[in-house]
């Protein structure tokens, strides 16, 4: 064999040696993340079961300083949070000292002052569990009790970028009033046997209160995350219109998803992935009203999007809105942790574990079963969408290593 022949080959050998090298090394890091995912899945799945137990033995802390050192850049609550019970029992059990009109919004809400200082926001029980919300898959008033299921299914998701929500009964006589400013006491009344109020909102009316029964009302308490913490609004960039005949961009321009990767923050950074897990969390509780969302200020695009304000969800098991899935869809991308937690969640397993999670809530059953079927079913349509993407593009387009570096130019 000729020497040049032998350089040839043994650079094409040099070559082969590299790319084999290569794609080992990417194949052992991949295989390593798919089974941290799994791992993860598995911590969570132990911990689902929350015991709403006030003791705190190993701290001097209070739940609301826990809960507050919790947060950070990209997430509202740690993966592993022993204290959860503690401070959802706090939640639902701390004196009422002081409440006032919800802030600024469309529905209605109450702003509480907790025992101890902490803000938390109520939304009072407007329908029983099996009331179906006819219309616009954003129609009706807010569902407190899809407030509670949205945070445990943001949980299930691993997401954590819900903040906590627990269900509570109050005694409006006794718990409300007497520590009521003027501005909500004045938009209490009472109809029949029952104290009711219409608070102060957009679409609050006297025609329209939420009332008890008897005294005593079902609701949702918020947590308010922490002042330190300010919050910045931001437009959804797939957002509806609200008018009728009149479309978004995204509902007829094909190539949206391409306009929206070259403006900021979803030209690079994990903005956009959020937009996409956001829209499976969505696409799940049924939620069509996510106009605007927050993430945390002057954050530069590297903050989470908060979910925030997931009440108009849970309105008709029968009615899945594929539309609220757009940004995956027109996008054809999605985290790998995402693609994985969502695999781990079929046949059955988002149902029990959502069921699982919410078991001792106070307002339990948090759902109706009809509720909890439709999101399996809903799971179904997500993977069904996923795989139309991977088959078109291919799996290495559309799965999105999250732990990369994004630029979506």
């Amino acid at each position: 064999m000729k020497l040049k022949q032998r350089v040839v080959l043994l650079a094409l050998l040099l070559v082969i040696f590299i790319f084999t090298k290569v794609f080992l090394i990417d194949n052992l890091d991949t295989s390593a993340a798919n089974r941290e995912d799994q791992r993860a899945f598995h911590r969570m799945m132990a911990s689902l079961h929350i015991e709403l137990d006030p003791r705190l033995d190993h701290t001097l802390q209070s739940p609301w300083e826990i809960a507050a050192q919790w947060v950070v850049p990209r997430e509202v609550y740690p993966e592993e949070t022993p204290e959860l019970g503690a401070v959802m029992h706090a939640m639902t059990t701390k004196k009422i000292v002081k409440a006032d009109v919800g802030y600024k919004g469309t529905q209605l809400k109450a702003l509480l002052i907790l025992e101890g200082g902490q803000k938390v926001v109520f939304k009072p029980k407007r329908y029983a569990r099996d009331y179906i919300v006819e219309g616009e898959p954003y129609a009706g008033y807010d569902r407190h009790n899809a407030e509670v299921a949205a945070f445990h299914l943001d949980r299930i998701l691993g997401f954590r970028r819900a903040p906590l929500v627990v269900g509570r009964f109050v005694n409006l006589r006794t718990e409300i009033k007497p520590v009521a400013t003027e501005q909500l006491l004045g938009t209490f009344m009472t109809v029949g046997n029952n104290t009711c109020f219409y608070g102060k909102c957009y679409y609050c009316r006297e025609t329209e209160p939420a009332c008890a029964d008897g005294d005593i009302m079902e609701g949702s308490v918020t947590l308010w995350l922490p002042d330190v913490w300010p919050l910045q609004k931001h437009r959804h960039p797939w957002g509806r219109t609200y008018r009728e005949g009149k479309l978004a961009r995204w509902e007829y321009d094909e190539s949206y998803c391409d306009a929206v990767k070259k403006t900021s923050p979803y030209d690079s950074g994990p903005r956009l992935l959020d937009i996409i897990d956001t829209a499976i969390f969505d696409y799940l509780i049924g939620n069509a009203d996510r106009h605007h969302y927050e993430s945390f200020q002057d954050d530069e695009g590297a903050s989470m999007l908060i979910l925030l304000d997931n009440a108009k969800s849970f309105g008709n098991p029968a009615l899945d809105e594929r539309s609220i899935l757009a940004p995956l869809y027109q996008c054809c991308i999605i985290r790998v942790s995402t693609w994985n937690r969502l695999n781990y969640l079929k046949n059955g397993v988002l149902k029990s574990a959502l069921k699982t999670a919410m078991l001792h809530d106070p307002i339990s059953p948090v759902l109706s079963d009809p509720h909890l079927d439709a999101l399996d079913q809903r799971l179904l349509g997500i993977l069904a969408t996923v795989k139309q993407c991977t088959d078109q593009f291919g799996p290495d387009v559309v799965l999105v290593e999250d732990r990369m570096t994004l630029s979506h130019l």
